[in-house]
């Protein structure tokens, strides 16, 4: 801690971080033990972010993270989208094939940023805003290898025509980046992917990654 800067607010953002780190949510016990601070300050502190939803308390007494976060992660995408566009120009025309960063939106893969090059007679049409299963197309793939620490050489994932007849496609995961998860990656309308693509996309994942930091 430094003089410009506020315990409490520290306190209360640890408080938030500890509990999105569980499923089953602490007590003021734990929550005491795990900030080294007495009980007191963890009854205040959490009846601050009660009142602001950003924590909830079930019947036995377990804090767990509020629906307010909610709120406040609806400005992320943004921000997320702002950060990618560059890496995704660049990608999209450097291969000539349509660039999307997609998220992990709950059980669904949200394509939050897309760019389609500028040069190219025809490309796939794939708008931001686009969801589908995580177990379906390129980016669920590398996204739930990295999420499993099952991620190998090449580092990119290849499909064709799980989303779209006809269209191929490859991605990358963004590594390294604290609470996101999600991918880089092409769509192409070509029976398969050039192999120059895939180290490319791996490429264009890691600039992403390195603006998110």
């Amino acid at each position: 801690m430094t003089a410009e800067t506020s315990q409490t607010l520290d306190r209360g953002l640890r408080v938030l971080k500890l509990l999105a780190d569980t499923d089953h949510g602490l007590t003021v016990t734990e929550l005491s033990n795990k900030l080294g601070v007495n009980r007191t300050v963890v009854y205040r502190l959490l009846a601050t972010l009660e009142q602001h939803a950003l924590v909830r308390r079930d019947l036995g007494g377990r804090a767990r993270v509020g629906l307010g976060v909610l709120r406040l992660g609806r400005q992320v995408h943004p921000l997320v989208r702002e950060a990618a566009l560059p890496a995704l120009r660049s990608l999209a025309e450097d291969i000539g094939a349509t660039a999307h960063l997609t998220l992990v939106d709950g059980a669904d893969a949200l394509a939050v940023a897309v760019v389609e090059p500028t040069w190219t007679d025809y490309h796939v049409a794939y708008r931001a805003g686009f969801r589908h299963p995580l177990d379906r197309g390129a980016p669920p793939p590398p996204i739930l290898a990295a999420r499993q620490g099952g991620l190998t050489e090449p580092g990119y994932t290849l499909t064709h025509g799980e989303l779209e007849a006809g269209a191929s496609g490859a991605a990358a995961p963004l590594v390294g980046v604290t609470g996101v998860e999600g991918s880089v990656g092409v769509v192409m309308l070509a029976d398969a992917v050039p192999e120059r693509v895939g180290p490319r996309v791996v490429d264009a994942a890691r600039e992403v990654a390195d603006a998110l930091r």
